[in-house]
């Protein structure tokens, strides 16, 4: 009998959105795990976070899913002091060259956390506890039998809402052209959600960022890069 078949005790895996590849690990990747994680590392456990008493203060508070070699998280929190930012990746390199850069900048504002980001956005985070949610360049996941493994679904975008304060952001971009069709077809289901764009569809000046690694790929491919942002209705009507 097949795991989670009739019949199974086992619970049905769920369906992630990202794969766990190898890759090289520097040196310095391997001593930030080691040495700089228990400062700016989170750990998960399946119960809420305290943010206050993790960064000391009470400031808007930033999550971005998925921050790759966390350049621009780290740029973001050294233009931002004033802002307190939350960042969810499970790439070990990824999280090595963010710990770096964090050290490097002398960083208080950031924290990181390594696990998947949904499940820190159920068991982790709380409802109205953020002011912003970052999605930049999300795996499209191209083939039609794998966009089922897209992160942006209808239970995200509910879930993405709830998290967020009234009035708070919800910034996304991608390369890819369908993947940012089915952004709009979702988010816009979603009634907590207004679209930022007066045309309803992408922004054209978004909120500053540094171009991420993947968004200089995408570039230097010719793809066109699509830009949304959302943010969460004060009232529904």
């Amino acid at each position: 009998m097949t795991a989670g078949g009739p019949g199974s005790d086992r619970p049905r895996q769920p369906i992630r959105s990202y794969v766990l590849r190898g890759g090289r690990i520097t040196r310095a990747q391997r001593r930030a795990l080691d040495e700089l994680m228990p400062q700016w590392g989170l750990p998960f456990t399946p119960r809420p976070l305290d943010l206050d008493a993790v960064f000391g203060r009470y400031r808007p508070r930033v999550l971005e899913i998925g921050f790759g070699d966390g350049a621009t998280l780290a740029e973001l929190a050294r233009m931002r002091p004033d802002t307190d930012f939350l960042g969810v990746e499970v790439h070990p390199p990824g999280i090595g060259h963010c710990l770096l850069a964090i050290e490097a900048g002398g960083l208080n504002n950031v924290r990181v956390i390594a696990h998947d980001a949904v499940e820190v956005l159920e068991k982790q985070l709380t409802a109205d506890s953020l002011d912003e949610v970052l999605l930049y360049f999300p795996d499209p996941w191209p083939k039609k039998r794998h966009h089922k493994r897209r992160i942006v679904q209808p239970a995200f975008a509910a879930l993405v809402a709830d998290r967020l304060k009234p009035g708070g952001t919800f910034h996304l971009a991608t390369d890819w052209e369908p993947y940012a069709l089915q952004m709009l077809d979702v988010l816009n289901a979603e009634a907590r959600f207004a679209n930022a764009s007066a045309a309803g569809r992408w922004i054209e000046d978004p909120a500053a960022r540094g171009p991420t690694r993947f968004e200089q790929r995408g570039r230097r491919l010719g793809h066109e890069v699509f830009n949304l942002e959302y943010r969460r209705r004060q009232l529904l009507t």
